[in-house]
């Protein structure tokens, strides 16, 4: 599995973004039982966050990040990157 990074920025008010907040917890839930070791949160000053998660390839990476209800609901605008860890 390889490592991808996305990196999101907010592109909705808060009250909007705050409904979709439960079903992405609970889809990062379901990317951590499946096997993909998802990480997710925001950043301090607000407006934007990061998912950090493993997937077998490029495609497979995209295709997870579709699923996400952010994504979905048009509340993030993303950058998705392959993360080539150097030391753990």
């Amino acid at each position: 599995m390889v490592w991808f990074v996305k990196i999101e920025r907010g592109i909705v008010n808060k009250s909007t973004f705050d409904q979709f907040v439960p079903a992405h917890v609970a889809y990062v839930n379901d990317l951590i039982a499946k096997g993909h070791q998802a990480k997710t949160g925001y950043w301090a000053e607000r407006g934007g966050g990061m998912l950090l998660f493993q997937a077998s390839s490029l495609a497979e990476a995209e295709a997870i990040i579709q699923a996400d209800p952010l994504i979905q609901n048009g509340c993030v605008d993303y950058e998705l990157h392959e993360w080539h860890v150097v030391v753990e």
